[in-house]
């Protein structure tokens, strides 16, 4: 018979990640820290419990912003075992479930972002990684999601090949990079009897609507720049692979016409009584297999595009 844990650790690896439940207090605290330090782009701790198919949220703290480049990564580990140790002693949660950043307009899809999730899973088997936009939030709309790796995109990257071959094989496109996580915000009763009080008991009148009407030109702007951006991006990028396979046909052609000119060879020595040549010869450089470009770049620059794209789509239908 399996014991009690063996079960509970095959249902929790059965269960995959549907939401992402976080208190209200730390949806505060995140948007507080990102607005304070905008146009500066910073980040903070995530602590919560993972339960099930729901990854709860309920405290975060911010990562302190350093000049120094040298010593960042042992201050910010001190850091956050510090905080936690503090969090600790107030009996409040202190399990590390995640972390978020803040983002300039939606460009947040990076490889420095790939990069973090590898090593937050190191550790964490389930983590996410809260993004929230101040200069979207300020049209009006909580720009806030929650993102986490695939896992056929994890297995791929252990493997550090993110050639055609191989994605054809895994049959990852570049939508399969990315997860979103529905986000749940949630309130404690008091807080939601003391918020329930706090409404007026007037009408909204249509001045009241009219002051959210909010000019977006400008915000529209700026993801036309960046979508540009991206596009010149993904020019360079497939023209790498142009460059690729016209160095790829060159040695194929460099190939066969090596390979002839030894089947001759080698029909002229067996006519002659002699030991045929290999047909093969490793030490040629044309026989050097040509390295391929990696596709993870073009995949997270369309990926941006997407990104960019709807909320252009978005900006219209408001």
């Amino acid at each position: 018979m399996r014991s009690f844990l063996q079960v509970a650790s095959s249902e929790e690896v059965s269960s995959p990640l549907r939401v992402v439940q976080i208190e209200g207090l730390a949806v505060l605290k995140i948007i507080k820290h990102c607005k304070e330090f905008m146009p500066a782009l910073v980040t903070g701790q995530l602590l919560g419990l993972d339960v099930g198919s729901v990854l709860e949220v309920t405290n975060c703290f911010p990562f302190p912003i350093r000049e120094d480049d040298e010593e960042i990564e042992a201050d910010g580990a001190s850091y956050q075992l510090e905080m936690m140790r503090c969090l600790r002693d107030v009996n409040v949660d202190n399990n590390t479930v995640g972390w978020y950043q803040s983002t300039y307009m939606g460009s947040y899809q990076t490889v420095e972002l790939i990069e973090t999730f590898m090593n937050y899973q190191e550790n964490i088997r389930r983590c996410v990684c809260i993004i929230y936009d101040p200069s979207r939030s300020s049209q009006g709309v909580l720009a806030l999601k929650a993102l986490k790796l695939t896992d056929s995109f994890m297995d791929l990257h252990h493997s550090n090949n993110f050639t055609g071959e191989k994605l054809r094989e895994k049959k990852l496109a570049w939508v399969d990079v990315f997860e979103e996580i529905p986000i749940k915000v949630s309130n404690s009763a008091l807080i939601s009897a003391f918020m329930s009080d706090l409404e007026p008991d007037t009408p909204v009148s249509q001045c009241d609507y009219d002051r959210l009407s909010l000019s977006t030109n400008p915000f529209m702007e700026r993801n036309l720049e960046f979508l540009i951006e991206c596009m010149d991006d993904l020019s360079m990028e497939q023209q790498k692979f142009q460059y690729y396979y016209r160095n790829l046909s060159r040695q194929q052609s460099q190939q066969q016409a090596w390979l002839q000119k030894r089947r001759a060879e080698n029909m002229a020595r067996k006519a002659a009584g002699e030991e045929p040549l290999p047909e093969e010869d490793p030490s040629n450089p044309i026989f050097k297999p040509l390295p391929e470009p990696s596709r993870l770049d073009s995949f997270l620059i369309t990926n941006q595009i997407s990104n960019y794209c709807n909320q252009i789509n978005g900006y219209v239908e408001d």
